[in-house]
């Protein structure tokens, strides 16, 4: 279900012109600075939570963000860059796991958008535990590349919500009305 090159140059022109407006909260146009390059970007999210990773403890320090941001290009003040790494810490720990980086990063979605992706996940999860086996989903969903079945905390007949929620979360980014991701979501899953 990925989007349409329409509905990804419509979600790239919106995005790129977010990234310079300075009336957005530092936050929101680091988000839009990665959502410029399209929805592979928040697939590309975890390569590129690695290669800001430079000591590979699956953590990012404050140095490796400011190294990262500039290496993708994205020139702000230090205070601008603390701002945005203190805003996405939301343990306090002074360092970003992979799970906040990726909450922080991925673009918002409306209530009625995430209680469709619920109902999509809630019909797959025959046990109603949380977690869709492969079995479910072969041909549909590989995890072997997610960042916590690479760290060993995850086997590969696992997807749990969390997963699934990300995939539309960049499905939804590329479509602007509500109205339209319903039907979509609603034809794809036959809700």
């Amino acid at each position: 279900m990925a989007a349409t090159a329409r509905q990804e140059h419509d979600l790239k022109v919106k995005y790129n012109k977010l990234k310079i407006d300075p009336n957005l909260p530092a936050l929101e146009r680091l988000r839009a600075f990665v959502l410029s390059k399209g929805t592979r970007s928040l697939k590309q999210l975890n390569s590129i939570f690695k290669r800001i990773d430079v000591n590979k403890d699956h953590k990012i320090d404050f140095q490796e963000f400011q190294g990262a941001l500039k290496h993708e290009g994205i020139f702000v003040d230090q205070s601008v860059e603390r701002e945005c790494f203190d805003a996405m810490d939301q343990d306090r720990s002074g360092v970003l796991n992979f799970d906040e980086f990726l909450v922080a990063l991925r673009p918002p979605m409306s209530n009625s958008r995430k209680n469709l992706i619920q109902q999509a996940f809630n019909k797959l999860d025959k046990s109603g535990d949380g977690v869709v086996t492969t079995e479910d989903l072969k041909g549909v969903y590989c995890g072997k590349k997610h960042q916590k079945y690479l760290r060993g905390e995850w086997t590969e007949d696992q997807v749990e919500y969390e997963d699934f929620e990300l995939y539309y979360c960049g499905v939804s980014a590329s479509i602007d009305t509500d109205a339209y991701f319903d039907l979509m979501m609603r034809q794809a899953w036959k809700l």
